[in-house]
């Protein structure tokens, strides 16, 4: 299991995504558009700049849903290969069975 901290602090850097997802939007729209004046991008470039680091969607880590485990997580289960294991060793993932020869 993660360590707690770990895993609050993964959640709030969800939840400030959410709120700030919007602005940062904008201001990367801003300076995408060749047509705004020089001026205009540089303040929006500053702008985006002062926002907290933790505002970036690449700050989030996919974890596990049971565990908390950050390493060998698999998107589509939404779980690491620890917990995918387990819960197909016991039938509980429709569609998965353990392999054997």
């Amino acid at each position: 299991m993660a360590k707690k901290s770990a895993i609050e602090n993964n959640m709030r850097r969800k939840r400030i995504v959410s709120q700030k997802e919007e602005t940062r939007k904008k201001l990367k729209a801003i300076i995408m558009d060749k047509n705004t004046s020089d001026d205009d991008r540089m303040k929006a470039v500053y702008k985006l700049s002062e926002m907290p680091r933790n505002s970036s969607f690449v700050r989030i880590r996919n974890r596990c849903a049971l565990t908390g485990r950050a390493r060998g997580y698999y998107r589509k289960f939404g779980v690491s290969r620890i917990a995918l294991r387990d819960l197909s060793s016991f039938g509980l993932v429709p569609g998965v069975t353990k392999a054997s020869w």
